[in-house]
């Protein structure tokens, strides 16, 4: 019996340091990432870098799929067009439904509000910046695009890494964030292009 509860105690002891060193851990990797928006926010600070941050921004919003449905129109026809549309649609359906869920979950704190010499260069649309919902979204539209149009990879990672930068440039993202929305927009949109298109 005493020895269930030495071995109780200790377990119970090893369980604490542990949560104690993950906490450091944790704390040393945060401090890294808000260190990495300091350094990559300063790439915005000229005026055709910080236009092209904000501009790039906005065009994520919305705007930019506008852009890339009328390249897959010319390039594809209005057929095979409007396929690769439609799965990059429900991707980006898919993507808007979860990312404002593990946003609440981890609610974690913009750069900009944590550290008050990172200055926003533009509003923002939600209040939690992790994971970046802009990367997943883009990440999970471009997965079914590259699967259909190959030639379109190269130019997809750009674009990824374009829009990457602008958001951790803009102080709104931490590199943890929009690297952690790629994953999960790849991760999430190639697999539901793949299921669709074996039946489709």
């Amino acid at each position: 019996m005493a020895s269930e509860t030495r071995s109780g105690a200790s377990l119970f002891i090893w369980r604490k340091n542990l949560a104690r060193r993950a906490s450091g851990w944790i704390e040393t990797l945060q401090e890294a990432d808000l260190e990495a928006v300091r350094i990559i926010s300063r790439t915005a600070r000229r005026p055709v870098a910080r236009l092209s941050a904000i501009a790039i921004s906005k065009l994520g919003n919305g705007w930019f799929y506008m852009f890339l449905a009328a390249l897959l129109f010319s390039r594809w026809g209005a057929a095979r067009g409007s396929r690769i549309i439609l799965l990059a649609g429900v991707n980006a359906g898919v993507m808007h439904c979860l990312y404002p869920l593990i946003k609440n979950r981890y609610q974690r704190r913009r750069p900009f509000k944590v550290d008050p010499e990172l200055s926003s260069l533009l509003s923002t649309l939600d209040e939690h910046s992790f994971p970046s919902g802009h990367a997943m979204t883009l990440s999970a539209v471009l997965a079914p695009i590259v699967i259909l149009w190959p030639a379109m990879a190269f130019s997809s990672v750009l674009m990824v890494v374009g829009l990457a930068w602008s958001r951790v440039a803009t102080a709104h993202h931490y590199p943890s964030d929009v690297l952690a929305g790629a994953l999960l927009g790849l991760g999430l949109g190639y697999p539901l292009s793949t299921g669709i298109l074996a039946f489709w």
